[in-house]
């Protein structure tokens, strides 16, 4: 999960897309809701499944322990996937399976499609950004949790299981069918890998109706916009050769330098807010040598893809026109600085607009228990149905949290708060896939 931004006046727009089931399919402006979540949140059988998520947050919190305490690094989600699938399994979802990219699903058929499609997913994400070996032994003081991962996504990923049990508790039946995830690749050098896979190759590709990412615990958070980013690492190579005795050959450092310099003299607009960053840096043989290859890596960012794109374009400029300096400042008699850009990470930007039906009811739903909604543009899963025209959304699974990708990470399980924020998600749920 990625910092987010608050609004701003820009948004993607909205690719047409066909929507099933009653909430979505409704023209923008024709339903009300408010009036849709209120009568869902006070109805006997919501109010049923808040019971059972009562009852059952011992085990709730058992299962973000157990989960917590199987590490999952980027790209080695493997041992925590299988786990969670034979948790899928337990609760009587049905086309329980893991993908080809590692991701672990299961099916609650509605009513209208009857485990057909299309789906309205709701997904949390198995990997953390922890390398291997980091020791994601849960403590406790008090309500309060610590663990590497826990909050994110550790903590939704059990939140999804309460789910399933209090709709099943509840004799819900939704009119469109449910697609619960526990995708990999979120964080990072993942780089939304599961969900591109869900969205592009996997079995439900083409069949997707809407998206819940629950990613954070914040339950007043709703994140209706993508930032897209573009990260590369860029080596800068040249003949090399002795600091003193070859003094004036051209050094790939300074065109790495004047490149750092140049990019920082930028101006981005703050609206669509657009950043850059030079990150991580390495390489060159010796403090007496001048180096044959040294390298940077750069992380760009924006919330509107023509931005990126720009910005992009601009970096590469650079870059080059860095390298073709250095190679006229100084001696190329043992040869030329040159450069190699690698992409090594890429998210699409994206947006639902503020009119859609999932945001609207997410908000109603927000709004129904207490919160106020805070909407925010943030890098998350939901990215990938953003850039597609999917209807999409990253909400929290309630209660608070703090610490998101320190050693020191951490989640309250207080009682009250936290099951008051669970029911936002459910509740947002039910509403965009329609209770009969």
């Amino acid at each position: 999960m990625t910092t987010p931004l608050r609004r701003s006046a820009s948004m993607i727009a909205f690719g047409a897309l066909l929507i099933a089931g009653p909430a979505l399919a409704a023209p923008h402006g024709k339903a009300d809701p408010a009036a849709t979540v209120r009568k869902l949140v006070a109805s006997p059988a919501f109010k049923t499944a808040a019971a059972k998520l009562d009852a059952d947050f011992d085990r709730t919190v058992a299962d973000i322990v157990t989960l917590t305490q199987i590490p999952a690094p980027p790209f080695k989600e493997a041992a925590r996937a299988k786990a969670y699938l034979d948790m899928l399994k337990a609760h009587g979802l049905s086309d329980v399976a893991m993908d080809a990219e590692g991701n672990v699903m299961g099916v609650r058929a509605g009513t209208a499609t009857k485990g057909q499609g299309p789906f309205v997913v709701i997904a949390a994400h198995l990997d953390t950004v922890f390398p291997e070996g980091t020791d994601v032994t849960v403590k406790r003081e008090g309500t309060r949790l610590m663990a590497p991962g826990i909050g994110d996504d550790t903590r939704s990923l059990a939140t999804l299981l309460a789910y399933v049990r209090a709709l099943d508790a509840a004799g819900i039946k939704t009119k469109s069918d449910i697609l619960f995830v526990g995708n990999v690749g979120e964080e990072g050098p993942g780089d939304l890998r599961g969900t591109r896979f869900l969205f592009n190759k996997g079995p439900y590709k083409g069949r997707i109706s809407a998206f819940f990412s629950m990613d954070g615990s914040d339950p007043a958070r709703v994140v209706d916009r993508g930032v897209g980013s573009k990260r590369y690492r860029v080596t800068f190579k040249g003949p090399g050769g002795h600091s003193y005795g070859a003094f004036g050959t051209v050094n790939p450092m300074a065109a790495m330098a004047r490149s750092v310099v140049d990019l920082y003299a930028i101006q981005t607009p703050t609206a669509p807010k657009t950043t850059y960053s030079a990150s991580v840096t390495g390489g060159g043989t010796s403090v007496n040598s001048i180096p044959n290859a040294v390298f940077m890596e750069f992380d760009m960012r924006s919330e509107s893809a023509e931005e990126l794109a720009r910005l992009d374009k601009t970096l590469l400029g650079i870059v080059e026109a860095a390298v073709a300096g250095e190679n006229a400042a100084r001696s190329t008699k043992f040869g030329k600085i040159s450069f190699e850009p690698v992409v090594i990470g890429e998210r699409p930007a994206g947006g639902t607009p503020p009119d859609a039906a999932i945001v609207g009811l997410t908000d109603a739903a927000i709004t129904a228990l207490g919160f106020a909604p805070q909407h925010e543009a943030s890098s998350t899963d939901s990215n990938i149905p953003m850039s597609l025209g999917v209807p999409a959304v990253t909400i929290g699974s309630g209660g608070q949290a703090g610490r998101a990708h320190a050693l020191d990470e951490w989640i309250d399980v207080d009682k009250a708060g936290s099951l008051k924020g669970m029911q936002v998600g459910l509740a947002a749920l039910l509403a965009v896939a329609g209770v009969d």
